[in-house]
Formats: C-alpha cells, structure tokens, sequence
C-alpha cells in the first residue's frame, strides 16, 4: 500500500504558534531530495525556509502562499506516482476531522480494533425497536458492524481509521477502486444502502452581536499577526480575547471577535464607491525580509560612502587572454573583481569584518566570504563565495554561475546565502554609472559597481579615452573607519589595474 506522507507547519522557537506562508519553491509534481528547499515561512520573528525532511514527490499543495496557518497544519501532501488523484482527495478531506497529533492510520487502526467492538459517542447503533437517534449522529447498520482486520483488507488509511471509528467491519464492503481498494466513499456508500445514517453537520449558532470597543488598543498585548489582522478588518483588540501564549491575543481570538461583534465598522462611502486609481500588489515573504533587514540597517548603521574610478584596460585585455588562451573558461569581468575584493580584504582585514551589536564586538575573519547580490523576481538574494581568497579566478566563475543558476530556480539552501564578510553589488549591466549600495547586515561593508565605459581621461598631459569603472564602497562607521575604507579601495585598485598580481596569494599595504 503507498504511503501518503504530510509537510507540516514546523515550530521554530517555543512562542511559535502560526506561521505565513510566503512563497512555495517547488510545485505540484516536482521531485525533491531531502534538506532541499520547500518553501519560505515568514513568523513574528524571522523568515525562514522550510526545508524537506525526507526525499519525495510533491502531488498535492493544501496550503496556497499568503495564508496564516498553525504550527502542526498540513502544507501539502507527498506520494509517489502509484497513488491516485481520488486518494489523494479522500486523504485531502480527512484532515479536517483527524487531528494533528494523530497515529499512523495502519498502527492506530489495529489498536482501536481491539477495543472489543466499543464506539464512540458520535456512533449510534440502536436496536430495531430503539427512536430515532439525533440527526448529529451516525447510525450504523447491524449488518455491517465488527471489527476490521486491518491485514485481510485492502483500503485506504481513511477508510481504515473510520471504520476502526465506526465499528464496521470493512470485509463486508466492496470496493471500487484499483484491486478491489475500499476509500471512504465506498464506506460512506455501504452505510447508506444498508439502511444506515452519516451525521450531518450541526448548523451554527448565533449569538447576538456585541457592542464594539473604541478605546486605544495599541498597548494590548497581541501577536503581529494577530495586530495585523485585526488592523485589516477593523477590530479592536479590547474586543479580543487573550487565549495565546503569555496571554496575548492570537489571530483565532481576532478571528472570534470579528463573528461576536456588532457589524463592520462604518466606512465613508465616498471611499467604497471611488474607484482605485493604483494596484495594490501583497509584498512577497522576500520583499518583506529585504525590507525589513535594509530598514535596520540604515537605522542603525551610521553609513559613509568613499568612490574611485577604476582603470579597466590591463583588466580587459587579460581577461581577453584568459578566454582566448584557456578552454571552457569564460571569465567576466565581475568575476575578476570578486577575487581583487577577496584579496584586498585579506590585506585590509579592518574592512572584513562584522559588528556583533549583542556582544559590542568585532568578529575579524581571515577569509572573505563575497555575498554577490542577484536579483529575482520577488526581491534579492546573496548568494556567497566562501573563501573567494583561496579560489582561483576560473572557480569563482564557476561557483558564480552555479549559485546564479540555483537562486534563480529557488534552490539555494540557506547557508548558501546566509552570512557572507563582505557584499558586492553590480548594476553596470543596466548601463548605472554610479551608485550607493546599503549594507547588509551584520556585514560592516558593501561594494556597488557601475558600467564600464570609455571616458577621457589625463594620461601624462594628454587627454585619451580610456575603459573607466566607478565603485563605491558603502562602510559602518560604528566599526569601520574612513582610513581603512580608503585603503581597501587603495588594494582594490592596486589589484584591478595590475591584474597579473591576483595571482600572487600574499598581498599587503602599508600601514
């Protein structure tokens, strides 16, 4: 029998209780390995990835991008290519009756069955001469009760876990599917022509409505998302009840107020009849990190901002030689200039560095972990080149492209983009001369490249045109002073200029 498997809302963190699902990273039908990158998950704290915990074939998303849903809720259901639509359909629907915490089906189905024929309340057997039970509950027919043998059987795992609930005994039902295999419709249908009853839902109750609070609420303890909620359907958090951890009101609490009050707050309706004269698009789970993470950063980090022009021609002319000379190999010139960074950062180690703001100290690192910004269509990511000191110019272009090519397909996992010494970014594909980039915490540092161009130039008296680069380099001044920025771009165009000593792993300046 194929096995039905679940991705589920993880906890990350002890006062996790839900979670946003931002952004799926594989599809309906894809294949996945385990630890790879299933989706992003964005929590009141972090946004982080899920990643697999087992290898599979993902055949059905429950859980659509943009919907809030609690630690334990099924994302999507995983099967292989045996298990058909229909039973991943019945299996789709049990999960709104089986709770979270649930047994396997076919360990738990064999344990029930030995309760000597017992049933719970919700399962009605009455003798012939009995009244008529309530509607809300299921009435099983004589005929089919007993006690299902879970190894003489073929069924679905639902099929099983309801007639273990039930006390039917599934051989006296005929299936219809593949083999003879008996799903809940067949169960369902088997009841009915046997003269039996499925409980029908209880309808709701309604209560009157409640008087809405006006008071301000901004010093009510809640969860963000839980704020957010009730900021977008008008509800004050006074009207809520505080059922979440450490008392604060959750999403479910904003969600019963909202069917408790007395309608919806009075809106002008100037404002409902006015047509919108924008489109309002929902921020991604990555839009929101970048956001949030560069908000920080230019709160916190006391930016400046130092530039140089860069001479390109002995820089061109031997990355020319090095893609006529060498086969395969197709060095580019931001290629080139990851490694000068990796160097000049070696030499200049009071530019590699991060402000631990917990601890008030300075992490130095001996090598250069290059982040090399690459923009998607929901935002951008950063991939990292560990070590880029150690690796020649022909690896780092080869680990550049691979990391591209996955950020682009969204299967980075995330200590490929995590972390990283020092960022480089590089707008001179889109023709920008100049630029000032903001740094990417808890790096202290950030390069921003511009095109290269022929300008004129003042080559011994005399004007000439010449391949020119413009970088500038963005530093925190809580860490980072002016005179070692202007010495890193010192190496840093000591190196560009001079390419041949990219070759030489020791470099210096003079301190």
């Amino acid at each position: 029998m194929s096995e039905i498997k679940t991705l589920e809302m993880p906890k990350w963190g002890l006062s996790m209780e839900e979670g946003l699902l931002a952004r799926w990273a594989i599809q309906e039908g894809d294949d996945f390995t385990r630890g790879q990158e299933i989706c992003e998950i964005e929590t009141s704290k972090i946004v982080n990835v899920l990643e697999a915990p087992f290898a599979g074939t993902l055949r059905r998303i429950i859980a659509r991008e943009g919907e809030t849903l609690q630690v334990g809720a099924v994302l999507a259901l995983v099967a292989d290519a045996s298990v058909s639509d229909a039973e991943l359909d019945e299996f789709a629907a049990s999960l709104a009756t089986v709770k979270p915490a649930a047994p396997d089906p076919e360990a738990a189905a064999p344990d029930l069955a030995a309760q000597a024929g017992a049933k719970p309340p919700s399962v009605v057997s009455p003798p012939s001469n009995s009244p008529e039970p309530p509607i809300g509950q299921t009435v099983i027919p004589v005929s089919l009760q007993g006690v299902t043998d879970v190894t003489q059987v073929n069924a679905t795992p639902h099929a099983l876990r309801l007639s273990a609930r039930w006390g039917v005994d599934l051989k006296k039902v005929r299936g219809s599917g593949r083999g003879d295999r008996i799903s809940v419709s067949d169960l369902e249908s088997a009841i009915v022509a046997a003269g039996g009853r499925l409980a029908s839902p209880m309808p709701p109750v309604r209560r009157s409505k409640a008087p809405r609070s006006h008071a301000d609420d901004s010093q009510v303890s809640a969860t963000p998302l839980a704020r957010r909620l009730a900021g977008k359907l008008g509800i004050n958090l006074h009207d809520c009840r505080s059922s979440g951890s450490r008392g604060r009101v959750s999403r479910d609490d904003v969600l019963a107020a909202a069917l408790l009050l007395d309608g919806h707050p009075q809106t002008s309706p100037v404002q409902e009849s006015a047509p919108a004269p924008f489109e309002s698009i929902p921020m991604s789970g990555m839009r929101r990190a970048i956001a949030s993470r560069l908000q920080t950063s230019k709160q916190q980090s006391p930016h400046f901002r130092l530039s140089v022009d860069l001479d390109l021609e002995r820089l061109l002319a031997f990355r020319q030689e090095i893609n006529r000379e060498v086969p395969g190999v197709k060095i580019s010139v931001n290629d080139l200039l990851v490694k000068a960074c990796a160097l000049a950062l070696v030499a200049v180690p009071d530019v590699n560095i991060q402000f631990d703001e917990a601890t008030q100290s300075i992490r130095r690192f001996a090598d250069a972990d290059i982040s090399v910004a690459v923009a998607l269509p929901d935002g951008l990511i950063t991939p990292i080149v560990r070590s880029a000191n150690r690796k020649s110019i022909s690896d780092i272009s080869a680990e550049i492209h691979a990391l591209v090519t996955r950020a682009k397909a969204g299967t980075l996992k995330p200590e490929e983009f995590q972390g990283g010494t020092f960022s480089v970014s590089n707008l001179g594909m889109l023709g920008i001369r100049q630029f000032d980039a903001i740094i990417n915490p808890p790096q202290s540092a950030i390069l921003a490249i511009g095109t290269g161009e022929m300008r004129a130039v003042v080559r011994d008296g005399q004007i000439v045109a010449r391949h020119q680069l413009t970088v500038s380099l963005s530093c925190d001044h809580r860490v980072i002073d002016g005179a070692a920025g202007a010495a890193f771009l010192q190496e840093l165009k000591r190196l560009t200029e001079t390419p041949t000593l990219m070759f030489i792993q020791e470099t210096s300046y003079a301190r």
